[in-house]
């Protein structure tokens, strides 16, 4: 208690320095300094929900002087020591209303916006990514998704990370049983990947990071479709182009899809035809010689197609 004592007086003897005076203004920049110090030493003490406010003080300060990088950085870090305060008591597991966590959020926020004003998008998104990754860790997917939504956004000049931003919110979908909203963000990172990934002269052949962005989202789809099953009358055109590509009838196929290793696309053939057939004993064979070549979030897909086809109203039967 005593050091929240000598924190309030501290924080309101520098607050009463920002007041209007008779023919004397405030000296802001003083100011912003000295919260900036007194954030410091509470952060050493660990009383970090204090340390935060202080920053908060700061970034205002900061704005009524027009600098804006310097409110960024100091809502920024006002929002890494609220997201540590709120780790903290859970950690502790003491009882809260994740006060901490808002103000977090809140501050990631702000400071995003003051990014974007400064034309600076990339920064923006790299706090969105930060956000997410956190509320990701502290199993909220559902509220995680719709920052790393908001990064995707912001990285439409970068492709590459804009995809796999996108990534992060299909694997939010897939946390939350979301599969169909799953389905389509694999769908959109796929067209994507095609139509801004390098590829080789001459060719349709993607190169460098866009072929293992293909192959995730190729394999993701063609596995939530399995599991999905939706009827012919409601199946989009984008899906069911997939699925023919997997039709035994379909010659030379694989040449569609070569950023797959040819024993993966034959195994998911395998699968397709085995899910059509309604043939158990063969997806669990199937199962056991794609574990070694799938992702964990990939083979707990083929686990729910499996478990769906042995479910007694799997796949409406």
């Amino acid at each position: 208690m005593a050091a929240e004592g000598d924190f309030l007086l501290r924080y309101r003897s520098v607050s009463s320095k920002l007041r209007k005076r008779f023919l004397r203004k405030p000296n802001v920049a003083e100011a912003s300094e000295q919260f900036g110090q007194l954030a410091k030493e509470l952060k050493q003490q660990e009383c970090l929900q204090y340390a935060g406010f202080c920053n908060l003080a700061m970034a205002r300060c900061e704005q009524t002087l027009f600098n804006a990088p310097g409110e960024a950085l100091a809502l920024t870090e006002a929002a890494r020591l609220f997201l540590e305060a709120e780790r903290e008591t859970q950690r502790l597991q003491c009882p809260g209303f994740e006060e901490h966590l808002q103000a977090a959020a809140n501050c990631y926020s702000f400071a995003s916006k003051v990014y974007i004003e400064l034309n600076q998008p990339v920064m923006a998104a790299s706090l969105c990514l930060e956000l997410g990754n956190a509320l990701k860790a502290m199993n909220k997917p559902g509220e995680a998704f719709v920052s790393y939504q908001r990064a995707a956004e912001l990285q439409t000049q970068v492709p590459i990370e804009c995809v796999l931003s996108l990534g992060k919110v299909a694997s939010c979908k897939l946390l939350t049983r979301d599969y169909d909203g799953a389905l389509a963000v694999f769908t959109e990172m796929q067209l994507l990947a095609q139509e801004k990934g390098l590829h080789l002269p001459g060719t349709n052949i993607p190169v460098g990071a866009f072929v293992d962005v293909m192959a995730r989202c190729e394999i993701s789809r063609v596995l939530l479709l399995m599991l999905l099953q939706p009827p012919p009358q409601k199946l989009l055109p984008e899906h069911a182009q997939t699925l023919e590509k997997y039709d035994w009838e379909s010659f030379d196929s694989h040449s569609q899809v070569n950023y797959l290793p040819e024993n993966v696309f034959l195994l998911l053939q395998s699968v397709v035809m085995a899910c059509q057939e309604r043939d158990v004993d063969s997806l669990r064979q199937l199962q056991v010689e794609l574990w070694p070549l799938l992702t964990p979030e990939q083979n707990h897909l083929l686990h729910l197609v499996l478990q769906e086809s042995q479910s007694p109203s799997g796949w409406g039967v």
